[in-house]
């Protein structure tokens, strides 16, 4: 008893913190990742003979819980429409609304594409579009790793987003929602949405103010392009010409960078989806997506013990399925490197130092399996890659965005996997 008081007082908030906690404990706002839209679709996914009910699509990113959380059912099988980490509790929106909102012609959907089609709307320009991301998110992650290889930096600039959400709307204290916001190099360090924890950098390694329109959040965007659906999600590629979303959807957006922009890339030979190896590239995508990239959400935001014993045992099957390819060749797909694999390194990247102990992964670790271990200092060593990887970003998104879960924005050390990863003397 004595150290609990003495814990809570060395942790208790002053006054004016104490006037910030105004965040509910069961995340009010949270809808900027695809961790909130895998909330909202396991939330919703009801079961029916163990078939899953398709969901609709759009869940991805973080995303806003102004409901009592449901338990977690099944995963997701459709990606989501911006999939980027799930919010830590798990948004719900009624099966009814959502397709209320799926027929609702009023609602936004960002999914253009940039075309060379004579007349297209968006044709492939250079320095015209503006990638927004997050060295955080995965599903962001993976569009900061195709730029990269393909060598796009000078054609398509980028703002990468700080990577602890706060409040997105300063103007009016009774707005809940927490998401991304921009890095302010020069601005002053800050507590979690709670009034605790820190305090945290204005800004990491990268995180840099809007150059666009200077704007505070990613939600500002998104309502300057009167978007109706609420997401505010990363990646975003925006037109700087048209002042407008082109899309908002990681999958699209990492195939638009791989073959839309190849005038201008250092790398155009470069094909992360080739047309002979589509078919093999989609097949993994389908049991990747849901069973690994999604599972980990599925695992961490699950409120019954029977759905996360049924999350970890779909994740540790598709662990292991991961782990008996890549003992017998270099790459998911064989032996070039292809979409699939910046797919699925983001989250075997995250696999250690995050899933395993804020997601409740622990069944395996990647640093405890050669083939993967090897796999991901493969595929970290492909020029460009590096570059896009910064764990103290990753990790201090997801233990300080959300209060609910970790209400003192602790952030456990780890092992240093990033070092693993570094290592000489391996064997591929």
């Amino acid at each position: 008893e004595e150290v609990k008081e003495e814990i809570s007082n060395e942790a208790a908030p002053t006054e004016d913190e104490s006037e910030k906690e105004e965040v509910s404990e069961d995340l009010e706002g949270a809808k900027d990742d695809g961790e909130s839209d895998v909330k909202d679709e396991v939330a919703t996914e009801e079961k029916d003979d163990g078939v899953e009910n398709d969901v609709s699509e759009a869940v991805a990113e973080s995303d806003e819980a102004d409901e009592t959380p449901k338990p977690v059912d099944e995963a997701p099988e459709e990606e989501s429409n911006n999939d980027e980490e799930a919010a830590p509790v798990l948004a719900t929106v009624d099966s009814a609304d959502k397709e209320e909102k799926k027929s609702d012609d009023s609602v936004i959907e960002w999914r253009d594409r940039i075309s060379s089609e004579e007349g297209a709307k968006f044709p492939p320009e250079s320095g015209r579009y503006h990638l927004y991301a997050s060295y955080a998110c995965p599903w962001a992650h993976q569009a900061l790793i195709v730029l990269s290889l393909k060598g796009l930096e000078d054609a398509i600039s980028i703002t990468v987003a700080h990577p602890i959400w706060r409040k997105t709307n300063l103007d009016n204290p009774d707005d809940k929602h927490v998401g991304w916001v921009f890095g302010n190099p020069e601005g002053e360090p800050f507590r979690n949405t709670a009034g605790l924890g820190g305090p945290f950098p204005p800004a990491y390694h990268g995180n840099e103010a809007d150059p666009v329109f200077n704007a505070y959040s990613i939600r500002e965007l998104y309502e300057r392009a009167n978007d109706t659906l609420g997401k505010y999600t990363l990646p975003l590629l925006w037109d700087k010409k048209l002042n407008i979303i082109v899309n908002n959807e990681s999958t699209d957006i990492i195939r638009m960078l791989n073959s839309a922009f190849n005038k201008f890339a250092k790398n155009p030979d470069l094909d992360l989806y080739p047309t002979d190896m589509q078919k093999d590239i989609d097949k993994v995508n389908e049991w990747v997506h849901p069973a690994l990239n999604n599972a980990v959400y599925k695992c961490g935001f699950a409120t019954t013990q029977e759905a996360y014993d049924r999350a970890i045992d779909e994740l540790t099957e598709s662990y292991d399925k991961v782990d008996a390819i890549l003992k017998s060749q270099k790459y998911i797909t064989g032996d070039n490197v292809t979409e699939a694999d910046v797919r699925l390194f983001v989250t075997l990247l995250r696999f250690d130092e995050v899933s395993s102990i804020y997601m409740k992964t622990n069944t395996r670790s990647v640093a405890n399996t050669p083939a993967l271990l090897n796999y991901c200092r493969e595929v970290y060593r492909i020029p460009g890659v590096a570059d896009t990887c910064h764990m103290d970003q990753i990790k201090a998104h997801y233990y300080c965005s959300h209060v609910e879960l970790n209400r003192y924005s602790i952030i456990p050390r780890g092992s240093d996997f990033m070092g693993l990863l570094k290592e000489d003397g391996y064997e591929c």
